[in-house]
């Protein structure tokens, strides 16, 4: 039976917390997706929905980017990739009542769960200056909005268009595509937030800033190594490849602060045996301190090059430059001070160095863990240097493996959503479509903020996504987005972006990934891009939630006629009638997608982008090879009686979507506002199990950051670690603690102090 939305917050005051779990899926994840999926959808509904998830002639998950391999089973989804379906197909619906029933100030009030739980937005709904209410609005109207908003800035680069990861080929194409005709390159997008770390590292070592392995790699490999990520509750169908891949001789090292159910045991529901013995995935789990990761590869690196025979040294004079420069800073690498960095023992890294030596093929796979520190950039980029040293780019069952979080989220880099873009792409666009694009580089996410903080961005225009809920100083971050003039948000559902608004704020109601999509010229279908390359078709089957919804890319091209009118000659109209039009302008100007029609329709399952590296062990970089890097190691250091947070998610919560209040692997039930901290640290800070504690941050800027009222929960972390949920710690990530390079918010390694509630600090 669907069941109605929570009509007041749940308390969330006393979580309970049991034994956290050894093992991920089975029963438990089944049982859990079903009540799920059918408290939202209905029993019918349920099946009809999931059964079309991640098939090729189906709609792709709108949650992680994990790829699908050639043969599908007839439940091609996990746990939480339901709950997403779920979430969107839902049959709840947000109406004009009840924005009439809640002002603005009282959505402020509710929670992320709470507001995500209301169900589908059915309307356009408008918030004029000094109304304390969204009201309902045509489509002309809203876009006359915009377009008198945009038209009145002083340049074209105080407005700032935000792209999310679940954002289509096609609407992404078309929305950097207004976005350059209208005057700026100031397009952040979600990965500003998470793997632009990866890109930078990638594209200066190997010339491509994505992944060099397929699916295939993963189930060939001798050796996968998984740090800074949590497979089990970020990407739970990487578990399915890593038991394949186990099963075929492969050994797994997890490098992570917290011990992972799913990276433990995975118990696979797609057989009898799976769903109740399970597979042990982990061979050697390296608890690390966080940010501890850059020092241990380095080590790594000096103790390979201490082996006889172990570098391949054709590989290496053959396809790579810079080796002397890195070998001795790697062989200077001191093993005490790698002790110290990441909190292991000798006897635990040379065994490392052991199932490394025994390795001819080695994929390295990371997360967060690695890319949201002030050194991620070159902690990746020695991962880079661990695997050009045994030649494990460019060959079969090797390579990197970033594993991408959001469905679409490459494949809206990919289509051009970036605010640093190459020249030869601006010129491949401005052939096709006889504009002139800005060359100056725009806003990243953190410098958006910024802008709006200092009154230089006036306009803010999201397509989809969480803004304000992602993104890093919460306090800092609301009070920038209410000093814009206007604030528009592209969404499915309510989110807390909604209630912070600009001085006049919009919400656009568009059809989600489970939505049929109809328009002039008949049904339609969106491509995205996976995690590891794979370009593929994505078509819904529901009925849409509301007659009064649009198609994203609908949006942008009747947002771009209302914007830049009769002055522009790029045919939109003809995009929103037939988005084959889209695919053949992304054809002719993004390399890969020659003949894109053509070939999906020749292969329903998809097509693989070219990716030099891996087909040709060519590497497009400024030397024409493969680099070696030599930056000094960096780790974070702690004061005394303090503690390095890192943030995270709960199994409840896909990025800032709250599912549920439970993180059933780690044992937390009914609550988010926990810490998890070593019972030795806690018993060093005289904090018992169960007490409760404000955690404030430490910033050089003086200014205190405090999140309020967290249970302490003794757990195994690694020593002089702790861990919180996000985006409820979000406040104590300071705006201008970024990596270097990537400009990414350092949310992994974040010094606190913990001060017991009701206490003097």
């Amino acid at each position: 039976m669907v069941s109605k939305p929570p009509a007041g917050d749940p308390v969330q005051d006393a979580p309970q917390v049991v034994p956290p779990l050894h093992a991920a899926a089975g029963l438990a994840a089944v049982a859990h997706t079903l009540r799920i999926s059918q408290a939202q959808m209905g029993v019918r509904r349920t099946a009809r929905t999931l059964l079309a998830v991640n098939q090729k002639d189906g709609f792709d998950c709108p949650g992680c980017a994990w790829p699908e391999g050639d043969k599908r089973h007839v439940a091609e989804f996990c746990e939480n990739g339901a709950k997403a379906v779920a979430e969107e197909a839902t049959l709840r619906r947000v109406t004009p009542d009840f924005f009439a029933a809640h002002p603005v100030a009282d959505l402020a009030d509710r929670s992320g769960y709470w507001l995500g739980q209301q169900g589908r937005i059915t309307q356009p709904v408008y918030l004029a200056e000094g109304a304390e209410r969204y009201e309902a609005v045509s489509w002309e109207r809203a876009f006359a909005i915009i377009a008198e908003e945009l038209t009145a800035l002083a340049s074209p680069d105080e407005a700032l268009f935000y792209t999310s990861g679940r954002t289509s080929n096609e609407a992404a194409f078309l929305f950097q595509l207004f976005a350059r005709e209208f005057g700026t390159n100031n397009l952040p997008d979600c990965s500003n937030m998470c793997h632009e770390s990866s890109g930078s590292a990638l594209n200066e070592t190997i010339g491509i800033g994505k992944g060099s392995v397929s699916l295939e790699d993963l189930h060939q490999a001798d050796l996968i190594v998984v740090a800074g990520q949590n497979p089990g509750t970020n990407h739970p169908r990487m578990l399915s490849a890593l038991e394949k891949a186990k099963a075929a001789g492969a050994q797994i090292i997890s490098v992570n602060p917290l011990p992972e159910a799913g990276l433990e045991k995975f118990k696979n529901p797609q057989t009898p045996a799976g769903l109740f013995k399970g597979a042990s995935l982990t061979d050697l789990f390296l608890q690390i301190r966080i940010g501890g990761d850059q020092a241990l590869f380095r080590l790594l690196n000096k103790l390979v090059l201490e082996t006889p025979g172990a570098v391949d040294e054709e590989f290496v004079r053959e396809h790579t430059h810079g080796y002397e420069e890195f070998a001795a800073a790697a062989r200077a690498a001191d093993w005490d001070e790698t002790l110290a960095a990441t909190g292991l023992d000798r006897t635990t890294i040379e065994r490392a160095l052991e199932m490394v030596l025994a390795s001819k093929r080695t994929i390295v796979c990371w997360a967060m863990g690695l890319t949201q520190h002030k050194h991620s950039v070159p902690t990746i980029r020695e991962v880079v240097n661990f695997l050009l040293l045994r030649g494990n780019i460019g060959r079969p069952g090797a390579g990197v493996c970033p594993v991408r979080g959001h469905s679409n989220v490459q494949g809206d880099r990919t289509m051009g959503i970036f605010e640093r873009p190459a020249p030869a792409f601006l010129d491949a666009l401005d052939k096709e479509f006889g504009i002139v694009s800005p060359r100056h580089h725009g806003f990243d996410v953190v410098r958006s903020i910024q802008a709006l903080r200092d009154g230089e961005a006036k306009v803010f225009f999201a397509m989809g996504g969480n803004f304000v809920g992602a993104t890093p100083d919460t306090e800092v971050t609301e009070a920038a987005m209410r000093r814009a003039r206007l604030t528009v948000h592209v969404s499915t559902k309510l989110n807390r972006s909604h209630a912070v608004t600009g001085t006049r704020a919009l919400i656009l109601p568009t059809l989600g990934r489970t939505d049929k999509d109809v328009q002039a010229t008949g049904k339609q279908f969106v491509t995205v891009e996976d995690s590891m390359g794979q370009v593929h078709a994505s078509r819904g089957n529901l009925p849409p939630a509301s007659p009064h919804l649009l198609s994203e890319p609908a949006i942008v091209a009747r947002l771009a006629r209302a914007v830049l009118g009769a002055g522009s000659a790029t045919p939109w109209e003809e995009f929103e009638k037939d988005y084959a039009t889209i695919r053949d302008r992304i054809a002719r100007v993004v390399p890969g997608f020659e003949d894109f029609n053509a070939r999906l329709a020749a292969s329903p399952g998809g097509f693989a982008l070219p990716h030099a590296p891996r087909d040709e062990r060519r590497f497009p970089t400024a030397t024409g090879k493969a680099n070696f890097t030599a930056a000094p190691v960096e780790f974070p250091t702690v004061p005394e009686g303090r503690l390095l947070l890192q943030t995270l998610r709960s199994h409840d919560q896909y990025n800032t979507t709250i599912y549920g209040l439970d993180d059933r692997y780690r044992g937390i039930k009914g609550g988010r506002r926990i810490v998890l901290v070593h019972p030795q640290d806690a018993a060093a800070l005289g904090l018992a199990d169960g007490a409760y504690t404000d955690i404030v941050s430490e910033w050089n800027d003086g200014v205190e950051r405090r999140a309020s009222g967290f249970r302490v929960v003794h757990y195994p972390t690694a020593r002089g670690c702790a861990a919180a949920y996000y985006p409820e710690t979000n406040v104590l990530v300071p705006l201008d603690s970024t990596a270097d390079i990537s400009n990414t918010p350092a949310s992994k390694s974040v010094i606190v102090r913990l001060v017991p509630t009701g206490t003097a600090d």
